[in-house]
């Protein structure tokens, strides 16, 4: 799994955006960037060992992965709730369970949903907001 980013210079800095995260981090220099890009990922995930890597692709685009692909559902989930405003208890009920451990689990990384279920969560925490999957060529 790996998540979507863009890179563009703007004065004297060069910017890496990873909009699923709504994120974005910068550097001095093209390479300086993607390193941020990873560290920032990995500061984000606040798991240990999870470990992030940068792919660059065509133009301005590249791809992030990890070493952690439940510390990433994980990371991907709790950053779409803090967006909504939505506590871990709003977004169970979102869900449609009782307990906000149900939901909570997912978030922490504990269990790892399938991609019909990811679906389920990721609209229960970002309505109107869908995954889109794509095949990927970047190396």
């Amino acid at each position: 799994m790996r998540l979507q980013g863009r890179i563009f210079k703007e004065g004297r800095h060069w910017l890496v955006e990873i909009p699923i995260l709504d994120a974005m981090t910068q550097g001095r220099s093209r390479k300086e960037a993607f390193a941020m890009a990873a560290d920032l990922l990995e500061a984000l995930s606040d798991r240990p060992k999870f470990k992030a890597f940068v792919h660059p692709g065509p133009g301005d685009d590249f791809e992030l992965s990890t070493n952690d692909v439940r510390g990433l559902v994980a990371l991907l989930l709790r950053r779409k709730r803090e967006a909504s405003g939505l506590s871990l208890a709003q977004a169970a009920r979102r869900l449609g369970v009782k307990s906000r451990n149900a939901y909570a689990r997912y978030e922490q990384g504990a269990s790892m949903p399938t991609l019909e279920q990811l679906n389920r969560l990721v609209a229960a925490v970002a309505p109107g907001r869908h995954l889109v999957l794509r095949d990927s060529t970047a190396a």
